[in-house]
């Protein structure tokens, strides 16, 4: 099986490369409306979320409207991501650009030590994240994955990763390499922050409703002493993009450290800002919204980093 899914893998990852993106983005918006057709299972699960975080607000045609873009979106992004990574910074111009907040990079720290850790989430092409070093110059930047089972595709996709110039830590298994990177001055971290975070979560409303909400940000942010930031990937038009920096959320008031609960509670309306202004760009097909189980998981870094930062 592990052969078979790379062989289709390599396969499509060929002929997305002798496509225009454009065309890439059209075929992609084309599987997507299939599967729309074909995968109950996740369909329902998008009706069901945006039901109940937008069916006070929108009817049940434009909530089935949305959950329908939805899925065109989300096979646009998915086969633009295969294109758009193997794509250099030159040929992305006419499809990428930045906005947002430009003060998180400027510089504050009198020893250049500036540490920046960003909130980002399932929004647009999200790959994209990677490319913010273009305008990020003297930043180290890096985020986290977590391995797909199958060697051969795990090898696959971390390769065309890698040609963003990105650095990626496995979640599982690259723990002490991520602490090292985070000590060295003048790096920027992105943290996808929008999923549920199992028992380590905490339950924080997220559109009204709790949720299990990953503490990593914050945490990451207080122990190494970064400014906390949150990244959006807007879709602005067929294979374009926008990623905007958020302002800054205080990890401090009045000198002492702000509770992880304040600052991911204003990570999670940063998200439901940007969710109501495009409501079909982000992931809904994700349950973020399931119960915790009562037993634990092994630890996650957002676990470990708690006990970091309560011992000081």
């Amino acid at each position: 099986m592990d052969w078979v899914l790379y062989v289709v893998a390599r396969g499509f990852l060929g002929l997305v490369q002798l496509l225009p993106l454009t065309w890439v983005a059209r075929l992609g918006r084309g599987m997507g409306a299939l599967v729309w057709f074909l995968d109950r299972r996740h369909r329902q699960v998008a009706l069901s979320n945006l039901t109940m975080c937008l069916g006070k607000e929108r009817s049940p045609d434009e909530i089935r409207a949305l959950a329908v873009e939805n899925f065109r979106r989300i096979g646009e992004n998915l086969a633009c991501a295969m294109k758009t990574s193997t794509m250099s910074d030159e040929a992305l111009r006419p499809h990428l650009e930045f906005g947002g907040d430009r003060r998180m990079l400027e510089e504050r720290d009198p020893l250049g030590q500036r540490r920046l850790m960003v909130a980002i989430g399932h929004f647009g092409n999200f790959e994209l994240y990677a490319r913010f070093a273009t305008i990020a110059p003297g930043f180290e930047l890096a985020t986290t994955y977590r391995a797909v089972r199958q060697p051969r595709l795990n090898r696959l996709f971390q390769d065309l990763r890698k040609r963003s110039g990105c650095q990626y830590f496995e979640r599982r298994t690259d723990a002490q390499a991520l602490k090292a990177f985070m000590n060295r001055p003048r790096v920027m971290l992105g943290l996808l922050a929008d999923q549920h975070a199992g028992d380590n979560g905490l339950r924080l409303p997220f559109f009204g409703h709790d949720c299990s909400t990953s503490t990593a940000p914050a945490l990451f942010a207080l122990r190494y002493q970064a400014g906390l930031f949150t990244g959006i990937c807007y879709r602005i038009g067929l294979a374009r993009w926008r990623i905007e920096a958020g302002p800054e959320i205080p990890t401090h008031e009045n000198g002492t450290p702000r509770s992880v609960e304040a600052m991911m509670l204003d990570v999670n309306r940063a998200f439901e800002a940007a969710i109501r202004l495009d409501p079909a760009n982000w992931f809904w097909v994700h349950n973020r919204w399931k119960s915790t189980r009562i037993h634990r998981t092994r630890p996650s870094f957002a676990s470990k980093r708690t006990n970091e930062v309560r011992a000081g």
